[in-house]
Parts: structure tokens; C-alpha cells; sequence
């Protein structure tokens, strides 16, 4: 085969196909479940204890007692606890559950009860909102095999592995039909879906979001 390209042009041609390689790589890099793989930043809020901070996805704290998961969730969801420090607990909350069969039944057993407790209420949207954000937690949890973001023993002992029953962007929606609208919580739900759902659940998180302000940096991010 003859080359039409002249010494000069190959090169420019080389040093774009290996930037493609390199963005390509990049950007598998980056790929993960949306509600488990980025760490949230929620300011000066209570966190759950954790090893590691920046791009890791998967740094609990080794010396945390998950026995305590549970009751130490339910405080850190209080009713002045903001939106995005909800979603960071619930994240590591779920990163912690997933190594433990029973504290992941129990965690989910407990969050979803203060939803049910406010059935037929339409008070509580935070309720509403921590049961649809663990719910589609552990589903996206569930995929990690699918992402093959684990490996080895990390990988064999990770128990969440079948996708809830409940559909827990069914109940977000419902916690931003009681709020009568939010942006953090319509960032949380752009998170959970795919297509034009997503984009437009961005779109008014994205209106809502003040310059600078902790959600226009999460969206910035994520």
C-alpha cells in the first residue's frame, strides 16, 4: 500500500491517535457507577468515618466498627443535615454495608421504614429521599462486578450483588414532589437515570446551583 501521507502529516496523524488512546483510557478510567464512584464533597458537614479522600472510589475507614453502621447512618441523616452530606453517608454507608450481608439488610430495613412511616403524609421529603438514594445505592452497588472495580479478595467479599426490588427513583420523585422541588435532590436523581431523564433532571439542578456554591462544584465534578 502506498502512503499518501507525508512524513510530517504521519506524524501529526501518530500524535493524535495516541491522545484518542489516551483520553480513551481516561475516560474508562472515570466509568463506575455515578452514586459510588465519586465521593461527594459536602463542606464542613458529619461524615462517616473514612480512609481516604480525593478520587478513590473505595477507602473505608479499616478501623470502623460496622456493627454501628446502622444507628451512626440514622443520626447522620438528621433533619438539618444537608442534601449533599446525605448523599456522601449514604455512599460510604453503602461502600461499608457491601462487605456484610445482615448490616446491608438492616441499614436498608431501617432507612426504608422512616420513608413508610411518612406514607400517606407526604411530610417528610427527606424520608422519601435517603430511602430512593440507599435503594439505587445498592443497585448501582450491585454492578461493581459489571465495572470489575474490585479485585481479588476485595472482589470476592463484596455482598451486594442482586439489585433491589424497589424502585428507589420512584421515591426521590417523590421527595421532590413533597419539597416542591429542589436542586441537591435533582442532582441525586440525575444520577440515577440515563437519556433525557437524567438531562433534565441536571438541567434544574443546574438552575438551582449558585455560583461557587457546594452543588455547583459537585456538578462541576461529577
Amino acid at each position: 500500500m502506498v502512503n499518501l501521507l507525508s512524513p510530517r502529516s504521519l506524524r501529526r496523524t501518530r500524535i493524535a491517535l495516541a491522545a484518542l488512546v489516551m483520553f480513551g483510557a481516561a475516560a474508562i478510567a472515570e466509568a463506575g457507577p455515578p452514586l459510588i464512584c465519586h465521593q461527594f464533597e459536602a463542606g464542613n458537614a458529619r461524615l462517616l468515618p473514612w480512609a481516604g479522600h480525593g478520587r478513590s472510589w473505595n477507602t473505608p475507614d479499616p478501623s470502623y466498627d460496622i456493627s454501628t453502621l446502622t444507628a451512626d447512618t440514622l443520626r447522620l441523616l438528621s433533619a438539618d443535615a444537608p442534601i449533599l452530606a446525605r448523599m456522601e453517608n449514604l455512599r460510604r454507608a453503602t461502600i461499608y454495608a457491601g462487605r456484610d450481608e445482615r448490616v446491608a439488610a438492616e441499614l436498608l430495613s431501617a432507612v426504608m421504614a422512616r420513608a413508610q412511616d411518612d406514607a400517606g403524609k407526604g411530610r417528610d421529603p427527606l424520608a422519601w429521599f435517603d430511602a430512593g438514594y440507599l435503594v439505587e445505592s445498592f443497585r448501582q452497588a450491585s454492578h461493581i462486578y459489571k465495572w470489575d472495580m474490585l479485585a481479588g479478595k476485595a472482589k470476592a467479599d463484596w455482598k451486594l450483588r442482586t439489585e433491589p426490588a424497589v424502585d428507589g427513583y420512584a421515591l426521590v420523585r417523590k421527595a421532590l414532589q413533597v419539597s416542591g422541588g429542589n436542586p441537591e435532590m435533582e442532582f441525586a436523581a440525575s444520577l440515577m437515570q440515563n437519556g433525557a431523564a437524567a438531562a433534565e433532571h441536571r438541567r434544574r439542578a443546574e438552575a438551582g446551583a449558585a455560583a461557587g456554591s457546594l452543588l455547583a462544584r459537585n456538578l462541576a465534578s461529577h
